[in-house]
């Protein structure tokens, strides 16, 4: 379908929604490659040729070639039926084969490489999308290029296809032409594409359209780790071929919106970069700890700039932080501050204990016990009680490793930092017997002096974490720390109605931050719902 006024009006409208959108701007310039190759993005010109009149070049071109020795006679492809295509062209266009208009379609070869030489090889972390990137490049031994046909040496305009692996397949980019015939070769995990009196750019604009990346896979072949792009499907690839001046055109038209779509991205992280520095400068003045910084400047600043502040959900995270961080600080209710420190094996009512180390049965009716990740990622630091599995256990295990609610678990064995020493709340469920696994380690907090759900927030506030992380030790790829330390970390320690009127208030203000992330989240669906209606008008 020819560009008309609407679909130009549509698509301008959707600059202005695509900025308000997260993902809004990734879409935009999806949109601009399927309109693109969809003969939508300029106005036809009925002076222009048609496809097939450049087709017959091609053809004349690949004649010339093969009676000159320099490729070989191609083999005839299966012509392309109606079932094949994927949507209708414009008048003029054609869908061909990429082979019917490349003089060249071959996977690189394993190299021979070296620790120095004059010439590099093409890898799949060269080619880039923004462009082929020789910084990754390795080395060719020079004895080992006297193998190679003349025509493997990559030339200007040559696309590279990366042809194998999960994340890397599909990747493209076009070889500049400052780089022809500059003794590069590609390894056997590029596909080495040699376009025939194309705009070569509006190949590489095909390749990264959404019509061929999100079909990518699936076209594949292989396990999932060893996916291939078979120089065969290579071959028989379909693209949709205009009439050359009008590759021309839709290039250039691409490019400028393209750019456009830079610019507002530029912006928006501009914006969101300044937001993010504002609200750190803020909390850390809030927290300032050195009599440098006015803690009531600071919050007249968060007040002020409160809406625009948390519509950013990183922001809303620091705030967690920053509460959790108060509280050590005894900042969040009145007479607070000074507390003694205490370490955390005074408030304790009984020894700690690592939980269960066997492994987990079929049998539903066993006892439950946690899953090691429970509650280690919970905002509000609770155990989920419904992440557990089965372990056959004795009474007297039964007995020992028993959960009661208010007990503190705190992660102690994890392939990641973050997670180690992490605490979090066991609140209990009834007519459920549920123990930690030996990965787990069970404080239980004497309640008569001291709140288990303070102890939970202080644990886990960054200035406590820091202290935590700083007792951590690496075995084996696993980062560990021991009962026996995690007990030595020292806390402020209020009287117990003190302690409460903190959780109440860190309850309170955690729930603020949940209502901030609901409406994050609420804003951001409405938006991406009114880009992607604006979006289906085009």
């Amino acid at each position: 379908m020819p560009v008309n006024k609407k679909t130009a009006h549509l698509l301008e409208q959707h600059f202005d929604t695509a900025f308000a959108s997260p993902n809004g701007i990734k879409k935009l310039r999806e949109l601009i490659l399927t309109l693109a190759m969809q003969g939508k993005l300029v106005p036809q010109d009925p002076n222009d040729p048609p496809a097939r009149e450049l087709l017959k070049e091609i053809e004349a071109e690949k004649k010339r070639l093969v009676k000159e020795g320099k490729i070989k006679a191609p083999k005839p492809l299966p012509p392309v039926t109606a079932e094949e295509m994927p949507y209708a062209l414009p008048l003029g266009w054609e869908w061909k084969r990429l082979a019917d208009v490349c003089s060249y379609i071959q996977r690189g070869k394993g190299p021979a490489y070296a620790d120095f030489s004059s010439h590099h090889v093409v890898s799949q972390k060269c080619v880039r999308w923004y462009g082929l990137d020789l910084e990754p490049a390795r080395f060719i031994e020079l004895e080992s290029l006297k193998k190679y046909e003349p025509i493997r040496f990559l030339k200007g305009g040559d696309l590279l296809w990366n042809s194998t692996g999960t994340g890397t397949i599909g990747r493209a980019c076009l070889v500049p032409d400052k780089l022809d015939q500059s003794g590069l070769v590609a390894d056997s995990h590029v596909t080495v594409i040699r376009a025939l009196l194309l705009n070569t750019f509006f190949l590489w604009r095909w390749i990264q359209s959404p019509a061929v990346q999100n079909g990518i896979e699936s076209a594949a072949s292989g396990t999932t780790n060893q996916i291939e792009l078979n120089t065969s499907t290579v071959i028989n690839h379909l693209m949709p071929l205009p009439p050359l001046p009008e590759q021309h055109l839709i290039v250039a038209k691409n490019d400028q919106l393209m750019a456009r779509c830079e610019a507002l991205e530029n912006l928006r992280n501009e914006r969101e970069k300044k937001c993010l520095a504002s609200h750190a400068a803020a909390l850390s003045q809030l927290l300032d700890t050195t009599g440098n910084g006015s803690a009531d400047d600071a919050w007249a600043f968060i007040t002020q700039h409160f809406g625009d502040l948390y519509a950013v959900k990183e922001n809303v995270a620091e705030l967690r932080k920053a509460i959790l961080q108060l509280a050590v600080m005894g900042k969040l209710v009145p007479d607070a501050e000074g507390a003694p420190l205490v370490p955390l094996e005074f408030m304790l009512a009984e020894a700690s204990i690592n939980g269960v180390s066997k492994g987990p049965t079929n049998d539903t009716s066993a006892t439950e016990v946690l899953r090691i990740s429970a509650g280690t990622s919970r905002k509000d630091f609770y155990v989920d009680e419904d992440d557990f599995k089965h372990v056959s256990l004795s009474e007297s295990e039964i007995d020992k490793f028993r959960l009661q609610p208010n007990d503190l678990l705190a992660c102690r064995l994890n392939g990641n930092l973050h997670y180690v020493g992490r605490f979090s709340l066991y609140r209990g469920m009834s007519a459920r017997t549920q123990v930690n696994p030996d990965k787990l380690i069970r404080f239980r907090i004497n309640s008569e002096k001291h709140c288990p759900r303070y102890v939970c927030y202080v644990m886990n506030a960054n200035s406590t974490r820091s202290i935590i992380e700083s007792m951590c030790a690496t075995t084996a790829g696993n980062i560990g720390l021991s009962a026996g330390r995690l007990k030595t970390v020292r806390i402020p320690a209020p009287f117990l109605a003190q302690q409460q009127r903190i959780v109440a208030k860190i309850d309170q203000l955690m729930a603020l931050c949940d209502t901030l992330d609901q409406l994050i989240a609420a804003a951001t669906k409405k938006q991406t719902e009114l880009l992607d209606a604006v979006m289906a008008e085009v």
